[in-house]
Formats: structure tokens, C-alpha cells, sequence
């Protein structure tokens, strides 16, 4: 290339420890806005030998080849000079090339050093990649070295984060107590600190005894000895009493990115049957996990804290009161307090951080109620139609549940009679799709405006159902 034969060049750059590479400021202006301003406005547009401080050698030599070939090789030995090089001198392409290669290069041992990397020199979109990658791999982030080397404040940082995907409450417990003792001497009074944004209430209260209790650093510490006194407290609550009971602690943490699969709990084949099964959207196979300790059909499902909840059912014999809870990170069923009332067939909701079973199918609407101007949001549970056992007539009744009130109320009925109606909620309105009413099962479909407290029908489906399985997918039911 004619600037490495030195031809023609009216300008020679000096890197760090006075080493040169001669160009043309023609070439340099028309590539990069920095050399552009330097040449045209400031006193430099003169001089012919021009010193760039902080700016390594072999970055300069590799930018300068880019500007004359368009073409730039980076590696693990070069970047790290490369793109603050590429940063100072305005050359975004290269700079973005850095970024890509190092998000790449991604793992739980460098993440960390990524992220920081990223976040000195400005790199916004490597930063949140870094970040994301954090949150989604931190089990294995903090058992690697450069999570024991970070500041108590970037350990703070990265705990807090409600996107922290945990098999449980218990790795942040665990990592923050290790990072204490890698330097008990100098971090011992950043336990407090910290141990704000442990979710001690979400922890077991067997864990929380055994472990949490008995660990020393906390008995040493009384503003620890606080965090576990409010956990234990929460577990002392019953009921709406939890929900009510709000902290920073006591929100479950909500991952962003987590793998979408779907559980098959028990079922008919043709007697209850204990087996779980996985399918995998990503992969598109199925797989079997755990069984259900005892043998089950007809259980309620609800998902609370990254946990499943298989509530009630049928045994084969009898409708039961069993509640099991599923750990898929510990692939393990645990049992939980059994309900009063034997359930089967029934609907299971999660409101809050409670877990409410009803005696038939239920469904969440979440409303949006102004008032004076401000806004809140608000869960309600609906009843919609069903089966009267003793008149043995199908129901148009609507049932609405308030739990800030524990109160149930009438709504509007319904046009039809419906039993075994599919129900969902889209943009938050209620339909009610097919059922049978007794002799007929129906096609009709209506829909539920609780703004308005009107049913209104819209068209009907091609083919009569009942008992139908139905999905918001896109915004389509």
C-alpha cells in the first residue's frame, strides 16, 4: 500500500512510546470524524507529525491498515487495545466488530470483566448484552473467580436485579456469604449492604433455621438479624395476610429469557397416573421429569415463584387435598400443607403471592381503574358459568372475586347458558367461547367489558365445543 511505502504522506501519527505510522490526511479526514475535525478546525490541520495519547501502537497500526482496506482482524490479543483505539478515533465500524467479537466471547468466567470493559469505554449495547448474559447465567457467574474480585457496591448492583434467574433464593444467599469470607477481614461490615437484596422471605423456612440462622456472620450482624426476623415473619402469615405484607424482599424475582417449555402433570391413561412429562419448544421434543409423588388426574396448575403448583385432583378413588410443588432447576417434587376441602376438576389462580383454589374454572382479568387521576392496576378473579349440581341446570352466572376484599360479587350473565366454556382474557376484556347449556353444545362466543359491565356476542367458532383448551399466542386467542 502506498502509505506503508511512505508515499505521498503529509502526516505522521505517534502512538504510545513514540512509535510512528505515516498517512494522508486526505485518506485519514474522509474515514474517521475525529481526524476530519483535527484537520479542518484545529491547529493540527498544519503539523505534520501529530501525537495521539493513550493510543497503543499496534491498535493505531490496525486502524490505519482499516482506513486505507476496509478490512480489520480482531482477536483476543488485539481488542482489548483495538477498540478504545477504534472509540477515540470515531471509527465506528471497528468499534461495533470489537463489541460483537467480545459479545460472543461471552462465558461466566469473563462476563464480568466484559461488562466492565464495556461500561468504561461507553459500549451501550455490549454493556446490556453483558448484563443480560449476567442475569441469565448467574449461577454459575458467582462460583466463577471475578465475581469474588468485584466491589461490595457492583455485588449490590448485580443482586438486587429482579432478572436474576435462580433455581432458588438460596444461590444469592450462598454467593454473598462467599464473597464476604474470600476477604473477611476488609468486607465483613459490607454484609448488611448486601444482605438488603437477598429475598430472605423467599427462602424456605426450613432453609431459613438451619442455614440462615445458624450462619455466623448474621448472628454478628443485628441489621442481618432484622432481614431474617421480617422473613420469618412472612412465613408466620396466612393467606391474603402475605400479599399484603410488601417489601423489596418479599417480590419474587421475574428472569427474562427463560427457556419455554410445557409441563403435562398426571392425567388419565387410563387410570390416574403419577407420570410428568416436558416438552421442550426450543428443541421440539418431549422428555419425561419427576413424577408426582402419589397418582393424580384433574389437579389444579398454577406457577408461583418459578415454582409449580399441582393442587387437588382425583386419585382414581377419591378427590384429594394433596398440594405438590415442583423445583424444576432440583428436577423434585416437595409436598405442600394439604387445602381443607377435597378439590377435583377445580381452578387454581395466583394472586399476589397467594395461591387460591376454586371448586370449578376460573380465570385472572387484570383491570386498569383511573381515579382521580391516578392510575392502578388491579387483579380480579371471574367465575363464568359452570354446573349447579343440585338443579342439575348449566349456569349463565358470572362470579367476580376482589381479594384486596376477600368478596365475591354478581356480575352481568350471560347471553346462553354455558358449562365447560373456554375462557380468556385479551386486551382486557373476558371471553366466553362455546360450552353446552344441556342438550346442545354450543359454537357462540362472547365477550365481557368490565369497563362497560356488558356481554356482548361476537361471531361464532366454525365447530360446537366444550371443554376446549385455549392460548393467547400473538394476540390471538
Amino acid at each position: 500500500m502506498i502509505f506503508r511505502k511512505n508515499l505521498l504522506c503529509d502526516v505522521i501519527l505517534v502512538a504510545d512510546g513514540g512509535m510512528e505510522v505515516p498517512a494522508h490526511k486526505m485518506v485519514l479526514a474522509a474515514c474517521s470524524p475525529y481526524f476530519y475535525a483535527m484537520f479542518t478546525s484545529f491547529e493540527e490541520r498544519d503539523q505534520q507529525r501529530i501525537t495521539l495519547q493513550g493510543v497503543d501502537y499496534s491498535a493505531l497500526e490496525l486502524l490505519v491498515d482499516y482506513v486505507y482496506s476496509a478490512e480489520v482482524h480482531v482477536t483476543e490479543d488485539n481488542v482489548q487495545v483495538l477498540l478504545p483505539a477504534a472509540n477515540l478515533l470515531q471509527l465506528t465500524d471497528v468499534r461495533d466488530a470489537c463489541c460483537d467479537f467480545l459479545q460472543a466471547q461471552l462465558h461466566p468466567s469473563n462476563c464480568l470483566g466484559i461488562r466492565a470493559f464495556a461500561d468504561l469505554h461507553g459500549c451501550l449495547e455490549l454493556l446490556t448484552h453483558a448484563d443480560s448474559y449476567i442475569e441469565q447465567h448467574f449461577s454459575e457467574v458467582v462460583d466463577a473467580e471475578e465475581f469474588l474480585t468485584l466491589e461490595p457496591e457492583q455485588v449490590a448492583k448485580l443482586i438486587c436485579s429482579d432478572r436474576l434467574m435462580v433455581p432458588s433464593e438460596e444461590k444469592v444467599f450462598e454467593c454473598v456469604i462467599s464473597w464476604v469470607h474470600h476477604d473477611l477481614e476488609k468486607r465483613q461490615n459490607d454484609l448488611a449492604l448486601l444482605m438488603e437484596h437477598v429475598r430472605l422471605p423467599l427462602l424456605s423456612q426450613e432453609y431459613l433455621v438451619q442455614r440462615v440462622e445458624e450462619e455466623p456472620l448474621l448472628k454478628a450482624n443485628l441489621q442481618c438479624k432484622d432481614f431474617l426476623i421480617e422473613a420469618l415473619k412472612y412465613h408466620l402469615l396466612k393467606g391474603e395476610q402475605k400479599s399484603l405484607f410488601k417489601t423489596p424482599r418479599t417480590k419474587p424475582r421475574q428472569p427474562r429469557g427463560l427457556p419455554k417449555v410445557l409441563l403435562v402433570v398426571g392425567g388419565q391413561a387410563p387410570k390416574a397416573i403419577r407420570s410428568v412429562e416436558c416438552y421442550d419448544f426450543k428443541e421440539e421434543r418431549w422428555y419425561q421429569v419427576s413424577e408426582l409423588p402419589t397418582r393424580r388426574c384433574r389437579a389444579g396448575l398454577c406457577v408461583l415463584g418459578g415454582r409449580v403448583y399441582a393442587v387437588g385432583g382425583f386419585n382414581g378413588s377419591l378427590r384429594v387435598r394433596t398440594v405438590d410443588i415442583y423445583d424444576a432447576a432440583a428436577d423434585q417434587w416437595s409436598p405442600c400443607p394439604e387445602m381443607e376441602a377435597r378439590r377435583s376438576t377445580l381452578g387454581v389462580a395466583v394472586l399476589g403471592n397467594c395461591v387460591y383454589a376454586f371448586s370449578c374454572l376460573c380465570l385472572i382479568l387484570f383491570i386498569n381503574v383511573n381515579q382521580n387521576h391516578l392510575k392502578f392496576n388491579r387483579y380480579f378473579t371471574y367465575i363464568v358459568g359452570g354446573y349447579d349440581g343440585e338443579s342439575r341446570q348449566c349456569l349463565s352466572s358470572v362470579e367476580c372475586y376482589n381479594p384486596e376484599k376477600d368478596q365475591w360479587k354478581p356480575v352481568p350473565e350471560m347471553s346462553a347458558r354455558r358449562s365447560g366454556a373456554g375462557v380468556g382474557v385479551l386486551d382486557g376484556v373476558l371471553y366466553a367461547v362455546g360450552g353446552h347449556d344441556g342438550p346442545l353444545v354450543r359454537k357462540s362466543v362472547e365477550v365481557f367489558n368490565p369497563e362497560t359491565n356488558q356481554w356482548t356476542p361476537v361471531s361464532d367458532m366454525a365447530l360446537c365445543r366444550r371443554n376446549a383448551g385455549r392460548q393467547l399466542i400473538f394476540s390471538y386467542i
